[in-house]
């Protein structure tokens, strides 16, 4: 049975370990918008991410707070609200970050990969298709 068993990635640690890994590299790629880590680290966060950075569109006070709750600072929450006040953001419904493959580790062959925030702006499908048509 599966009492009090999270859903997810272990990442090979116990459950308190994973946690605390993945409060500490979402704080890192919120703080420094580009890490570089493990594929299986960068696909295990990203949900996280995306789920804080829509609380800052979001914006209420409610939201604030769940999201100090996942990255554990209140002051880079603030920076992440504040960015997301200004419209980084706007025109985007999700997929907030990238995950680019660099190789592998020499030591242990693991997969490296840089996981970063995206900034540009996104296109309108519309101005697309107009933009082959010409």
């Amino acid at each position: 049975m599966r009492h009090n068993k999270k859903k997810g990635m272990k990442l090979g640690t116990d459950a308190s370990h994973t946690k605390a890994m993945k409060k500490s590299l979402v704080g890192a790629l919120l703080a420094n918008d580009r890490i570089k880590t493990l594929e299986s680290r960068a696909k295990a966060i990203r949900p996280d991410v995306d789920r804080v950075i829509t609380w800052a569109k979001r914006g209420d006070l409610a939201a604030r707070r769940m999201a100090i709750a996942k990255v554990g600072d209140k002051h880079l929450v603030g920076e992440i609200f504040d960015k997301a006040a200004q419209g980084m953001w706007a025109g985007r419904n999700g997929g907030y970050t990238r995950i680019m493959k660099l190789g592998r580790r020499k030591g242990d062959n693991a997969e490296v990969v840089i996981i970063e925030l995206v900034n540009e702006p996104i296109e309108d499908s519309a101005a697309s298709v107009t933009k082959v048509e010409e």
